[in-house]
């Protein structure tokens, strides 16, 4: 990465860390600052959650190991993230009109995990997110075998989990997906 774009994300991590202290309590800037910096292909990742909206920040971190988690915290999923299927499998399925891609084949391309349900609920108890879009999570593989998939998202202050077809897409529905450093 290059050293102006280097300095550019890390000036709007910063800037956003300290805009939501409520997110990782009891945390530094400079303790996660040390994180990235020794993990520098961190950013490289992070650069693409910002990039295609995804708004990250700090949302754990383990005290005893100092890991810090990264996660999507954009009010709605993630725009550049949008208008896509499940997985290749559900890509490869679809015989007419075809989205571009797959969340899951997108998050692995950028070197993120798509949130487990669990995780999807830790994050809506940080703050609302999802209230007017909705976004594709972990799905067990029983469910991913008779051609399902999961995805949340946040209407009547409550956090709510669905299926649909895997291969189905809306332009209202993407992911967003975590970072662990």
């Amino acid at each position: 990465m290059k050293s102006t774009a280097h300095d550019a994300l890390i000036s709007t991590l910063q800037a956003r860390f300290a805009q939501h202290m409520h997110r990782h309590a009891g945390l530094s800037w400079d303790a996660v600052l040390s994180r990235l910096n020794s993990a520098p292909a961190s950013l490289a990742v992070l650069q693409a959650m910002e990039d295609t909206g995804g708004e990250p920040d700090v949302i754990a971190h383990a005290g005893e190991t100092g890991a810090v988690t990264f996660c999507d915290c954009s009010a709605e999923s993630p725009m550049g993230r949008r208008s896509l299927c499940f997985d290749a499998a559900a890509l490869a399925a679809r015989k007419a009109n075809k989205p571009a891609g797959s969340a899951m084949a997108m998050a692995q391309a950028m070197g993120i995990e798509l949130l487990t349900q669990d995780q999807y609920r830790k994050l809506q108890a940080l703050a609302p997110f999802d209230q007017k879009t909705s976004s594709w999570i972990a799905t067990p593989d029983s469910i991913r075998a008779l051609g399902g998939a999961l995805f949340c998202d946040r209407r009547y202050e409550q956090v709510f989990v669905y299926h649909n077809g895997a291969e189905s897409y809306y332009a209202g529905r993407g992911f967003r997906g975590l970072l662990r450093v």
